[in-house]
């Protein structure tokens, strides 16, 4: 493990108008969206190994005076898991991981969720060097009347269509089906279980109900490749998809068609499931960030190749034979549902509403 060069600047690449941009955006996620306030303890275990980790690490100790603040590096797991069996519901634990953190057996955040924690994870920061940690730092931005309010609204939209197009490079890929109840990750936890998850935050997602009812083409200018990283072909890639399965493609890379002939020799063919409406606004097409479960919050579309979505159980896919879930960008010009347009110009066209 290297340790990091404490002669260079605090932060690396990450400059100071950044690290205070970080403190100021992780005030407004601790007060709104995860409701902290003094009344509860907070537990903030991070590492030194990145740049990002130490800014982020920088804004959590602007925000949190009192909390407890944990180097995973320089202690025994079994001194972590005491933390955490230490803390009592409601507290918040904070998770900053250049990597991801491993303690054996044990699930961080589904363990935490279980003790009644709430949780901000930050996950694969190593992966984001130089300006894309000032992208990710971007995306922790929290905009309330946004993401609630036309989040829900889109979610109204959605769980009310009997059909969605996409119109993509001047393809079109068409939903002949409604869909399933959308599901909000837009930071706001009321009626939910758990408090918290996996940050940046930025999205609606649903799929087809009938999922042979999808057909069409869709133009691809990422995908998340077999290392979880974002790879951007020279020309976006063609997918031809026919009765919810791809079944062709135009310009596809030898990467892309090595993750197609991968997804098919273990699961037989190569299933289109997730609709993904990414909405945070720091990503964009030309504004990327390496690690491809950061960059899924992008404003745009988003899809899923592959049998594997454990949030929608469908008749015929056993969840122990379903392996992949590969998220793909789509080129996205414009996206209906039924005959209302509700995406153009890189931004979602729908308002909040009473």
């Amino acid at each position: 493990m290297t340790s990091p060069d404490l002669t260079a600047a605090p932060w690396g690449d990450i400059p100071a108008h950044a690290v205070d941009a970080a403190a100021t955006h992780l005030h407004e996620v601790l007060a709104t969206v995860v409701e902290h306030g003094p009344a509860q303890r907070a537990l903030v275990v991070h590492d030194c190994r990145s740049d990002l980790a130490r800014a982020l690490t920088e804004g959590y100790r602007r925000n949190l005076p009192d909390a407890v603040f944990i180097d995973f590096d320089t202690v025994a797991a079994e001194h972590v898991l005491a933390a955490f069996k230490g803390m009592a519901a409601h507290d918040l634990v904070v998770l900053i991981q250049s990597t991801n953190f491993r303690l054996e057996a044990f699930r961080i955040r589904v363990e935490l969720f279980k003790l009644g924690l709430k949780v901000i994870e930050h996950v694969h920061l190593s992966r984001m060097p130089g300006a894309q940690g000032e992208h990710y730092i971007e995306s922790l931005a929290y905009d309330s009347a946004y993401y609630r309010g036309v989040g829900k609204a889109l979610k109204r939209r959605i769980d009310a269509a009997s059909t969605g197009v996409v119109h993509s490079g001047g393809e079109t890929l068409v939903f002949a089906s409604p869909f399933e109840p959308a599901k909000l990750n837009v930071g706001d936890y009321s009626g939910m279980n758990n408090v918290g998850g996996q940050f940046p935050i930025g999205e609606v997602f649903t799929e087809a109900q009938d999922l042979e009812a999808v057909n069409g083409r869709v133009r691809v200018h990422v995908f998340g490749d077999t290392s979880y990283m974002v790879n951007r072909p020279d020309t976006p890639i063609t997918l031809v998809i026919e009765r919810g399965r791809v079944v062709d493609t135009v310009d596809a890379t030898p990467e892309f068609a090595r993750l197609l002939e991968i997804i098919r020799l273990e699961e037989g063919e190569v299933w289109v499931r997730e609709l993904g409406f990414g909405m945070n606004r720091a990503f964009t097409r030309e504004r990327r960030v390496n690690d491809i479960g950061t960059y899924e919050r992008m404003c745009g579309i988003h899809l899923s190749l592959g049998a594997k979505h454990g949030v929608y159980p469908k008749p015929g896919f056993k969840r122990k034979d379903a392996r992949y879930h590969v998220d793909i960008f789509a080129v996205t010009e414009s996206v209906y549902l039924d005959e209302e347009l509700v995406y153009r110009d890189g931004a979602w066209q729908v308002g909040p509403e009473a």
